[in-house]
């Protein structure tokens, strides 16, 4: 298991929300990238150096540090839209291989190189920027319910990371609480949602409201 790229996105305008600029378009770099907790969620703050959130209301913060997908999925992607898809274009900070970035259960910590330790926190959601940077029509009904969202993470302990850096499972919690299961949960099967508190404290705060709603 490793990473293929780390992709960190370049501002451009963005046309498809009423905001100014979108992250979205990740490039891979070159080299090592630092790697540390972001500060305030409304900042824009996120895990990678030079890298930065637009939409403050929906992206970044501590459970939205780091976004990762799997390469495998990427390349299912490729197959049935018939298109190329470079490592980033999904707007992931972390192109993996090998990993089980949707079978990652929330609270599972993945050591990243030497010195960097991250927690899968929950999965992505698909929005318009990412339809209109895609330029699939229907896209977010389609990438909802193909359920491979990839994995947002937290930041546990800083460092730097690279393309080529090995990830290492280092913690897998005791429950089935995975970021595919989330998603469905939070997506096209409410039914699932009274699963997600056994995750516990890993469970993003976003994720626990829709919980508390759910039940109420």
């Amino acid at each position: 298991m490793k990473l293929l790229s780390v992709n960190v996105g370049r501002p451009r305008l963005n046309p498809w929300q009423r905001r100014a600029a979108t992250g979205i378009d990740k490039q891979p770099v070159d080299g090592p990238v630092a790697v540390a907790a972001p500060g305030p969620e409304d900042a824009g703050a996120v895990g990678l150096a030079g890298d930065r959130a637009y939409d403050t209301r929906h992206h970044g913060g501590r459970d939205q540090a780091v976004y990762a997908y799997a390469r495998e999925d990427l390349d299912r992607w490729e197959r049935e839209l018939d298109r190329d898809l470079p490592d980033g274009v999904f707007g992931e900070n972390l192109t993996t291989e090998g990993v089980d970035v949707n079978g990652a259960l929330v609270g599972e910590r993945w050591r990243v190189g030497d010195s960097v330790l991250l927690e899968v926190s929950g999965p992505r959601t698909p929005c318009g920027t990412f339809q209109g940077w895609l330029g699939e029509q229907g896209w977010v009904r389609r990438f909802t319910r193909a359920a491979a969202p990839g994995a947002y993470l937290r930041v546990v302990e800083p460092g730097e990371i690279r393309a080529g850096d090995p990830v290492v499972v280092e913690h897998r919690p005791d429950h089935r609480v995975s970021v595919a299961l989330a998603f469905r949960a939070i997506t096209l099967e409410p039914q699932l949602l009274p699963l997600l508190p056994a995750a516990g404290s890993a469970l993003p705060d976003r994720l626990a409201d829709r919980v508390r709603r759910r039940a109420s």
